[in-house]
């Protein structure tokens, strides 16, 4: 019955469409569960836009609304130069949208499936310092973005942006849904863990985008990846296979002690 709903009601709006008389959507760029996201121009001539849509059968539920007031909210308030900037929010009964900064940039995913990139240690190290600077400042806010996915984290000309914060929540806020799958419930968990624990396995694809199987046996990534003791111990806490961390600026000081000496040391080389 959802899907059947979804299809009916949450099809995405064609190309054309004008929005307030303000905005022209020129493509679809993503589906999520609770928004869709436009590629779209702005009618003053200003240059292009993202414009993300809050399904309708989403606009019909407390939580849908909620959902997309506080991500409206959380881009108003975060002032990082990481996050798009929040151009305007516009709401009409079940009609709900978001627009902000179009970001020129290639995400992670991108740069993995369809360019064939393929990160060695040290860079998948320098890309998480990044990252992981630019998560800290989130915390300081109060913010956590719960879904530092590779399709959510993109490599600008500027650097480092984290985009979609669809799933974004205060640290104090009280949670509300009850996750019965683990790795859902540590993605998902308010508390800054959660971004670390998301961010382990982002760092994990960048290492295993170089990555050639010798055998058809399925091993684990510590067994697979040829990564130095280091490297793999900062992992294992970010993953929570051993006692986490609890803070960003705790992981950047281990991958900067533990790790740089050796990894300039090969870049000099």
């Amino acid at each position: 019955m959802k899907t059947i709903l979804r299809w009916v009601f949450d099809r995405p709006l064609s190309k054309g469409t004008e929005i307030s008389g303000q905005y022209r959507i020129k493509d679809v760029l993503g589906m999520g569960s609770y928004g869709i996201t436009y590629l779209a121009e702005r009618l003053d001539g200003s240059g292009p836009c993202v414009v993300k849509q809050l399904r309708r059968t989403k606009s019909w539920t407390s939580g849908g609304r909620k959902s997309f007031d506080r991500e409206a909210e959380i881009l108003r308030t975060l002032g990082s130069p990481a996050a798009p900037c929040l151009y305007d929010v516009l709401g009409s009964g079940r009609e709900c949208f978001i627009v902000m900064e179009y970001i020129d940039g290639k995400t992670f995913e991108d740069l993995i499936f369809d360019e064939g990139r393929i990160f060695d240690e040290r860079e998948t190290v320098l890309v998480l310092l990044e990252v992981l600077r630019i998560v800290s400042s989130f915390h300081a806010r109060g913010m956590i973005h719960r879904d530092l996915r590779i399709p959510n984290i993109l490599q600008s000309k500027e650097g480092i942006r984290i985009i979609d914060y669809g799933l974004a929540c205060s640290l104090t806020e009280v949670g509300e849904t009850v996750y019965r799958h683990p790795e859902k419930k540590l993605m998902r968990s308010v508390s800054v863990k959660s971004d670390f624990y998301a961010l382990g396995h982002f760092a994990l694809f960048l290492l295993y985008s170089g990555y050639i199987p010798k055998t058809k046996e399925e091993k684990s990534w510590e067994e697979e990846l040829s990564i130095s003791a280091g490297l793999k111990a900062v992992l294992r806490k970010m993953l929570q296979i051993d006692p986490p961390y609890n803070s960003a600026l705790d992981i950047i000081a281990d991958l900067e002690s533990n790790l740089s000496p050796r990894l300039v040391i090969k870049e000099n080389l």
